[in-house]
């Protein structure tokens, strides 16, 4: 098993539940140093897609998840690492517990460009499933789309 950090739409509990059947929950947390962000607008099919890039003073809440092997290679097909949509990176992630190392994605595109309002909308349900604090939320459903 590895320690896989979901931000955006696999914050959703449910939703990971069928993407990755062999993979639990853990916990959630924060990656500090990073923010959430929207970027390759041309390669998504409603708009910008979520990401996340480093900035000093930002943190990204997020959903751990023990993963399987099985499940990671769905994963990674759901992602579009095999297309060059997003690649894996590995973070830190505070929890109550510590800090846990894992990994996580980020898109191969460049910052830029609005999402839907559907796929917006999406995110900020999946932040409100998993915990996340109701300001977070809020910043997520008033964000540019």
């Amino acid at each position: 098993m590895s320690l896989y950090a979901g931000y955006a739409g696999n914050l959703d509990a449910r939703l990971m539940s069928r993407r990755a059947p062999h993979s639990p929950l853990r916990s959630t947390g924060w990656l500090s140093g990073w923010r959430l962000t929207f970027g390759g607008e041309h390669m998504g099919w409603e708009g910008a897609l979520a990401t996340i890039v480093e900035d000093p003073g930002a943190q990204v809440f997020v959903a751990l998840y023990d993963l399987a092997p099985p499940d990671e290679d769905s994963m990674d097909r759901w992602e579009g690492v095999g297309m060059g949509i997003y690649r894996r990176t590995r973070v830190h992630i505070q929890t109550l517990e510590g800090q846990e190392a894992a990994w996580t994605y980020v898109l191969n595109g460049y910052e830029g460009g609005l999402p839907s309002a559907r796929y917006l909308g999406e995110v900020a349900d999946a932040a409100e499933s998993a915990g996340a604090p109701h300001d977070y939320v809020m910043e997520l459903r008033k964000r540019p789309c």
